[in-house]
């Protein structure tokens, strides 16, 4: 068992989608040089979304998208360095017995570069169309506060059994394993219940917030953390942000319904006004996704932010 401390995630990229103008064949490779060219250009993650269809904003659901951890176990042999995850796994997908064993199994692949990002799980179709069940936010929210009873201890190497109102378990355990703390992620915008569950249990906080928004989320947050006893330097915070980059692009890009969430123009452009909205509101780090893939526009973006952040 080897110790390794959380590296910060500063700078993150998230793959959104998996629809290339390709057939099937070229889809994987294509993914794959998204995390390479993320890796060269200084992001120190590389994300995937954990659903199984498109999502309405992005697609429609017949759309191309592959199952998480399956696609992150691959890109953990054609990555040395970036840490990978789920931004964020939905709970409601997996028994947490189920994701503890992939998730320890995605470390111990990758070297210990896994994170573990979750959430209570919010789109609708794919629980009908799939089979599991959704039920209210207060069902689900419930449900992953049950499941972390099951796998935070797993994670750590110990047996645990559970008899709870959605999960049972007996003497249940993860083998084998590299860490004894694999870090932890949340994602969501509920200043009570969710920023609440980020400072009782988790490492990172991934606000889902325009950029007006975000310092009234701070305060929340520290509010929150206060509330356990908890320094808030200690639990770090991320914002998702659409980015189009190129020679000649403008904000004009941007549909209404991104506005605060969404950033167009040059490389430098784009990095200038992630400083601003971003870190210059006291968020620890940004996690872009870019639409399309147009190689050599990643490296770009992250040079950026790299001589911007320095």
């Amino acid at each position: 068992m080897i110790t390794v401390e959380p590296v910060t995630i500063r700078l993150g990229f998230q793959i959104p989608n998996f629809s290339y103008g390709t057939g099937v064949a070229e889809l994987f490779p294509t993914v794959i040089a998204q995390a390479r060219e993320a890796e060269a250009a200084g992001f120190d993650s590389v994300f995937l979304m954990d659903h199984f269809y498109q999502l309405p904003m992005l697609g429609t659901p017949d759309q191309p998208m592959l199952e998480a951890y399956t696609a992150l176990g691959a890109l953990a042999t054609a990555t040395e360095k970036v840490q990978l995850g789920t931004l964020v796994t939905g709970n409601t997908y997996r028994n947490p017995t189920l994701l503890t064993k992939a998730i320890t199994t995605l470390d111990v692949v990758s070297g210990g570069r896994a994170i573990l990002g979750i959430g209570t799980g919010w789109f609708e179709l794919e629980h009908e169309q799939l089979g599991f069940e959704f039920g209210t936010f207060t069902d689900r929210f419930d449900k992953l506060e049950e499941a972390l009873q099951i796998i935070l201890p797993m994670i750590a190497g110990e047996r645990v059994t559970v008899d709870g109102t959605y999960y049972r378990t007996k003497d249940a355990f993860a083998n084998p394993r590299l860490r004894d703390h694999i870090p932890l992620m949340i994602g969501g915008s509920g200043e009570k219940k969710t920023f609440g569950l980020a400072a009782r249990h988790f490492d990172h906080l991934n606000i889902i917030a325009g950029f007006p928004e975000l310092p009234g989320k701070l305060a929340a947050l520290a509010q929150r953390c206060e509330e356990v006893d908890r320094d808030p330097a200690t639990l770090e915070t991320s914002v998702l942000v659409s980015v189009v980059a190129g020679e000649g692009v403008t904000e004009d890009v941007i549909p209404p319904a991104m506005a605060g969430r969404m950033v167009a123009g040059t490389a430098e452009q784009v990095a200038e006004r992630l400083k601003t909205e971003v870190f210059d509101a006291g968020v620890d780090g940004v996690i872009i996704n870019m639409p399309g893939y147009v190689p050599g526009a990643i490296t770009q973006v992250g040079e950026a932010l790299r001589l911007m952040l320095a």
